[in-house]
């Protein structure tokens, strides 16, 4: 009985191959390289936008104007900008604290930085991430426009952190910086590294 148990236990499902290829194989990298420098340009060029605006970087009342008209709850029938009262309520905490004069100038720069982070392949995964953080806000807030494809790009570079920075700064920081669960070999210089499949992404099939 406890064998059939472990059995079950130690059940697990692989991905398929196309799947593993895309998300592990150095021979995708191309076309990550192609997604990310098209997503990692829309960012750097919507925060580089914003650098000399004084409404974003001084004021800020470029964002509150846009939070105001996000909170607003038009007569029926028509539907309000915001569908979560949670999140409307969130973000007339920050308009009435005045939170735009600061929050909008770390809009403009994140938005800078991760465009930067994209187009070197540099923590592809963590920039994309925050991207697409960035992208879920602003439809949360209403704003559709290019968010929604924006945002679908993000999570497929999150996916393919491993090889999507394959050309780009992302083929020597992953194996010198490793990760929180496989640190790298500036974290364990005294660990004997095995060699990669030439193919793959750290060793990954």
């Amino acid at each position: 009985m406890s064998t059939n148990r472990t059995a079950k236990q130690s059940i697990s499902f692989s991905d398929p191959p196309i799947v593993q290829a895309m998300f592990s194989k150095a021979s995708w990298a191309w076309v990550w390289l192609a997604v990310r420098f098209y997503l990692g340009y829309a960012w750097f060029t919507s925060g580089f936008g914003k650098l000399d605006n004084p409404a974003w970087m001084q004021t800020g009342s470029a964002l509150q104007g846009f939070w105001e008209r996000a909170v607003m709850v038009p007569d029926a029938p028509a539907r309000p900008a915001i569908a979560f009262d949670w999140y409307r309520t969130f973000i007339q905490f920050l308009l009435d604290g005045g939170h735009y004069t600061w929050f909008a100038p770390l809009v403009s720069i994140g938005e800078l930085l991760v465009g930067v982070a994209l187009i070197l392949g540099a923590f592809t995964g963590i920039a994309a991430f925050f991207g697409g953080f960035m992208n879920w806000n602003f439809m949360m807030a209403g704003a559709a426009s290019t968010n929604p494809l924006l945002f679908t790009i993000s999570i497929l570079l999150i996916l393919a952190w491993k090889n999507a920075g394959w050309f780009g700064f992302d083929r020597f920081l992953l194996p010198l910086l490793g990760t929180p669960w496989r640190p790298g070999r500036i974290f364990s210089p005294e660990k004997e590294r095995k060699r990669s499949d030439p193919e793959s992404i750290n060793g990954e099939a």
